[in-house]
């Protein structure tokens, strides 16, 4: 197996690299080093990803026709691995560009591509994920939010739950079943919605960590037109399954490599400096990580090279979003180990010291199970789909 990078990769990623060093540069006499809000963070994050698309550095792998750069697989995984390193803000309209806007390239129409996809790009428009409710757990398609055929479009009725950024969001995507007679997967219908429109509510949820990134959101008899449905009525679930396969795609696991490579580094780093490396359990855990972020690199390796022959991802993705999850809680533990009085959960250490930077990480940390998909779902994909074990 040759590594080496072609020229023009090599060449291209300097470039992001150049990039991201001037203008971080520039953002730093702008951005506070500590947000004293969630609505100050995503106001700065509009900004920042205003500068983004301005020199078309977000959603690179869009066509160019559209405001992207038409990138290839290795040029996305560089691209990535370039943003982690270089410690930049991810993108204030995450849906928008790595749910929203593939979806609607692969199945939506050319007026809503017009309509939406430049906004998406500048952040003007930010867009929310309608798909959790509250009582269909990890079974998306056991949704009750329903719609009701009225003249010129549907009237929607129903709760979504762990909505991020939906009090920030113009848009959101959401899964509705608009044939209530038809079987579990069939029936549902694949929806933009007007989050400002009347008849939603939305309720902020107070996270572990103090903030509220999170909503429930409530819809009733919100009017949606007919040209806000994506591909065919009926056929939803179709659509929705270009979504999920976005949510894990090739953006994730390079970005997530270099994010947990730089958080081993730092925690090395804070171990040698507090003279705990001689302590088994710190030794031991730094040790396994290194392990396993090194696993975690060679099958990376292996979806690049199906991607570059041309393979979409499969099953495999969800062995990284496991190894994700289980390294940030891994990480995250050890790292308040290896502060050890000083890293208290409660009350929470003030300003930027490493105590309250990793007292956050590591309450934050206790979501990563969940989002994206939970481990346990993962397990079970990995078990059937892969190890060809029976059904559970």
């Amino acid at each position: 197996m040759d590594l080496t990078l072609a020229a023009e990769d090599a060449a291209f990623a300097e470039q992001v690299r150049s990039w991201l060093v001037e203008n971080l540069e520039l953002e730093a006499t702008q951005r506070p080093g500590r947000f004293a809000s969630i609505e100050e963070e995503v106001a700065w994050g509009r900004r920042w990803q205003a500068r983004m698309a301005a020199d078309r550095m977000v959603a690179i792998y869009w066509p160019e026709a559209v405001g992207g750069r038409g990138a290839t697989p290795v040029e996305v995984a560089l691209y990535n691995m370039e943003y982690a390193r270089a410690g930049a803000p991810q993108p204030v309209n995450r849906v928008g560009i790595n749910l929203a806007g593939p979806t609607l390239l692969a199945c939506g129409s050319e007026a809503q591509q017009a309509r939406w996809l430049p906004s998406i790009l500048d952040a003007s428009e930010i867009w929310c994920q309608l798909f959790s409710e509250p009582d269909a757990g990890s079974d998306l398609a056991a949704l009750r939010t329903s719609a009701e055929r009225v003249d010129g479009g549907w009237l929607v009725t129903g709760q979504k739950v762990w909505t991020s950024y939906a009090q920030f969001s113009k848009w959101g995507i959401a899964l509705v079943r608009t044939d209530p007679e038809a079987r579990k997967h069939a029936g549902i219908s694949y929806m933009v919605i007007d989050m400002e429109a009347d008849g939603i509510e939305i309720r902020p949820l107070r996270q572990i960590t103090g903030e509220a990134e999170f909503n429930e959101v409530f819809l009733d008899d919100v009017f949606v037109p007919d040209d806000l449905i994506v591909g065919e009525l009926h056929n939803g679930w179709a659509v929705a399954n270009t979504t999920l396969a976005h949510e894990r795609g090739t953006n994730f696991p390079f970005k997530e490599q270099v994010v947990h490579e730089v958080y081993l580094d730092e925690l090395a780093r804070l171990a040698a400096e507090r003279c705990v490396l001689d302590d088994p359990l710190v030794a031991d855990g730094l040790a396994d990580a290194f392990v396993q972020l090194r696993l975690l690199r060679l099958q990376n390796w292996r979806t690049l090279s199906a991607l570059g022959r041309g393979e979409e991802p499969g099953p495999e993705s969800s062995v990284v979003k496991l190894t994700w999850s289980d390294m940030t809680q891994h990480l995250s533990a050890l790292a308040l180990a290896i502060l050890g009085d000083e890293a208290p959960l409660w009350p929470a250490p003030t300003g930027e010291s490493a105590a309250g930077t990793w007292q956050r990480q590591w309450l934050w940390s206790k979501s990563a199970s969940i989002a994206g998909g939970t481990s346990e779902v993962q397990r079970t994909i990995i078990g059937e789909r892969i190890l060809g074990m029976p059904r559970g």
